[in-house]
């Protein structure tokens, strides 16, 4: 059985040794999970971690660290610990109101993208709406892609919209951006050329069944969907229907097997699915989006 962290070990050897404690509790990802516990209990980047790797750890920087492997190795996410995460290339500060952005939310912006490069619109002064936004993490991506476009976030957290703010503000976007503290879209007004959501989409009764990383870690308000795990879209694209600009888009983020649900309630609230779901890197259709036309 690996030691745990001290005993005089070195960084490199200290790195290795909890790498193989992660791996052998079942953690996910332990190599890079290793690399950036020492890196944060040490204060080490990368090159950092190279150039000093036969460096012995002191016992106050041995005691950081297995207080930082002791979380992880109870499940708690390594974004979590440290607070931030990436999304898009940017980072992203966490709190205990919002979501971990995961990687196949980027899939919502590609689409996004996509959408507006299609139809000449990346270049204009766009609005763009960003329903539940928690971190901040899809409007920002995209503000940082669209130099013209103006974003509104909304959550029902105030928490959630300080998060969403302070990282807007660290990204140098602050000024493009407007945070509302309603239910989706309820407190919004006006026309927008694009609105993106990433609801609750998980049905109640799944929720105990999740990983630890997500059931004890992230907010219910931000997993819980209902029942049939469609609450939110229920009320979202109906308010997105009467929010959307004449062309505008709609695109949200969907869970397994429910695609074809979402695009029927887009299609009952008059708009127009724009072709079939883009998938993430998984293969699971992930991000679902319709139009506003003319009737």
């Amino acid at each position: 059985m690996s030691e745990p962290a001290g005993n005089g070990q070195t960084v490199e050897s200290i790195r290795r040794s909890l790498a193989a404690r992660l791996k052998a509790a079942g953690r996910d990802g332990a190599e890079l999970d290793a690399r950036l516990l020492v890196g944060a209990a040490l204060g080490l980047d990368l090159t950092g971690m190279v150039t000093g790797a036969k460096r012995a750890l002191t016992r106050d920087e041995a005691d950081r660290l297995e207080r930082l492997a002791q979380r992880r190795l109870a499940g708690e996410p390594v974004a979590r610990i440290l607070g931030i995460k990436e999304f898009w290339g940017l980072p992203l500060q966490l709190s205990a109101a919002t979501l971990v952005p995961r990687p196949d939310t980027e899939t919502v912006v590609e689409r996004a993208l996509e959408l507006l490069r299609a139809d000449g619109a990346a270049e204009r002064a766009l609005r763009i709406a960003d329903l539940g936004t928690g971190s901040g993490a899809i409007l920002l991506a995209l503000l940082s892609e669209l130099p013209n476009a103006h974003g509104f976030a909304t959550d029902i957290s105030a928490e959630a919209l300080q998060t969403a703010s302070r990282n807007a503000a660290a990204l140098g976007l602050a000024d493009r951006t407007t945070w509302i503290e309603c239910d989706y879209g309820s407190g919004l007004a006006g026309a927008f050329e694009l609105i993106v959501s990433n609801p609750p989409y998980i049905p109640s009764a799944d929720i105990a069944g999740l990983d630890i990383e997500v059931r004890a870690h992230d907010p219910r308000t931000a997993l819980d969907g209902g029942a049939d795990g469609l609450d939110a879209y229920r009320a979202l694209i109906s308010q997105s229907a009467g929010l959307l600009a004449l062309g505008g888009f709609l695109v949200v983020e969907v869970g397994q097997g429910q695609s074809g649900d979402i695009e029927a309630l887009m299609t009952a609230s008059g708009l127009s699915p724009t072709g079939p779901p883009k998938a993430d890197l998984g293969g699971t259709p992930r991000a679902v989006s319709a139009r506003r036309l003319p009737r």
